[in-house]
């Protein structure tokens, strides 16, 4: 017959952690930062470690008198155990200068104990006939992302409290570098955005074949050549063509001889090389074209668990699928839009990472007399618009004019052949406006308007 089994845990650590913050006050400054109450075992060392908190936070000392006062104050101190449980937890610590290794002892049986609870919920899950396989799978994955990242809940807190995550968390991190916005790859466009921010939702619309896809492909590259992880998920191309967009744009080979050839020597040699400087890049592409909410969640939360997430490319939203439509459901085609910007705004926060999505614009924009993109054209819900934190828009003016019809309109201004007007058309931390960069046809991408051989593909 076997005994029963003890959840994790270390009631000496706990003790420890306990007669360190009496011992040094300071202390709780390090370990408060990490350590929750419910992180304790026992409940006697939870009161004390939440007593130490409530003085913590009215800026008293914390030392053996404010915490049994406090604990008094709870009617707690005699089920505690009293002064004699303090003064015990005192005696048993010889230094406080390890009161945080302590604390991340607690910490981690706290998590193993979790572990066992989630395993148990996701045991029940298995067995709840009711659930469809999306939902289970779901459920069981929020149980183990809110064990790695802790659990998503937000309330109210005080803006002391807030600066100060802001400034142990993001100034002050050690990996600031990491933690900075990540380049669109354009100049003017950085200056202009400041950089793709964490848990932005930025939006790239456009009218078919102006170039969402190959300029998003080209921010995906930019950002992924200074080290950080990149996801693409491309539900309108497979991913070879995606591949012969890389190779196309970073071998100067045209698109279409990548694609059917035939290639030169000088040809093969550039793809090659091309291969060689790609090859390396943290760049992971999935081109399931039936890509749900639910799915998308998922993959991006495993790659981030697995090799970390920097920024997310989704080209493009309306070829998504919202849950409704997956659960078999008949949706109005705007609420579903609705849904899928909520929740890719939502995963954008909860990885912390900037997420490109592409949208189309609706015709409205041909029936204009300037064919400039507004706002009010985003395609089926004005909800893309609100939950966007940028949006902007291609406009390519030579997709328009003839070169006889721009000398008749503006007969003072040079024919913009390849040139393309980036708009930011919302930006909910800054300044809105417009920046020109330049659109190789040839290899489908886009480079800076005054940098190195721009100036010679504006005027091919």
């Amino acid at each position: 017959m076997y005994a029963e089994r003890l959840p994790p845990h270390d009631v000496d650590a706990e003790e420890a952690v306990v007669g360190s913050l009496l011992l040094d006050g300071e202390a709780i400054v390090k370990v408060s930062t990490f350590l929750e109450p419910d992180d304790f075992y026992r409940e006697r060392n939870k009161w004390c470690y939440e007593a130490c908190l409530a003085v913590y936070a009215r800026n008293e000392a914390v030392n053996q008198i404010s915490v049994a006062d406090e604990l008094a104050r709870r009617q707690r101190l005699s089920e505690a155990g009293g002064q004699e449980f303090l003064s015990h937890t005192i005696a048993a610590v010889p230094t406080p200068l390890y009161a945080e290794h302590y604390a991340r002892l607690v910490r981690r049986h706290a998590v193993l104990r979790r572990i066992i609870e989630a395993g148990g919920r996701i045991a029940t899950l298995g067995y709840d006939a009711e659930l469809t396989e999306d939902e289970a799978l779901r459920q069981a994955e929020e149980h183990l992302f809110k064990l790695r990242f802790g659990a998503m809940t937000h309330g109210l807190i005080p803006l002391r409290e807030a600066l100060d995550r802001y400034l142990e968390e993001v100034a002050l991190a050690e990996d600031a570098q990491e933690r900075a916005p990540a380049s669109t790859g354009f100049t003017d466009l950085d200056k202009l955005l400041g950089g793709f921010h964490p848990s932005d939702l930025v939006v790239l619309a456009a009218r078919p074949s102006v170039g969402k896809s190959s300029l998003a492909l080209n921010m995906a590259h930019a950002v992924a050549r200074t080290g950080k992880t990149v996801a693409i998920f491309s539900l309108e191309m497979s991913r070879d063509q995606v591949v012969e967009r890389y190779l196309s744009s970073e071998s100067r080979v045209p698109t279409h001889r990548i694609r059917l050839g035939p290639w030169t020597q000088q040809d093969e040699r550039a793809i090659m090389d091309a291969v060689g400087r790609l090859a390396d890049l943290p760049i992971y592409i999935d081109d399931d074209s039936m890509l749900t909410v639910v799915e998308l969640r998922s993959k991006t939360r495993r790659l981030q668990l697995e090799k970390g997430l920097d920024f997310v490319v989704i080209d493009y939203l309306q070829l998504m699928q919202g849950s409704s439509r997956m659960n078999g459901q008949m949706a109005n085609r705007v609420q579903e839009i609705s849904e899928i910007t909520r929740s890719i705004k939502g995963l954008a926060r909860t990885l912390n990472a900037p997420v490109l999505a592409l949208s189309q614009l609706s015709r409205a924009v041909e029936q204009r007399p300037d064919k400039m993109p507004q706002l009010s054209d985003l395609r089926e819900s004005g909800s893309i618009e609100q939950d966007a934190d940028v949006v902007m828009f291609i406009y390519r003016p030579a997709m328009y004019y003839t070169e006889e019809e721009w000398e008749r309109r503006f007969p003072d201004q040079e024919y913009p052949a390849n040139l393309s007007d980036i708009i930011v058309a919302k930006h909910r931390h800054g300044p809105i406006g417009r920046v020109q960069i330049v659109f190789r046809e040839q290899t489908s991408s886009f480079a800076d308007l005054y940098r190195g051989d721009a100036v010679h593909d504006r005027q091919l």
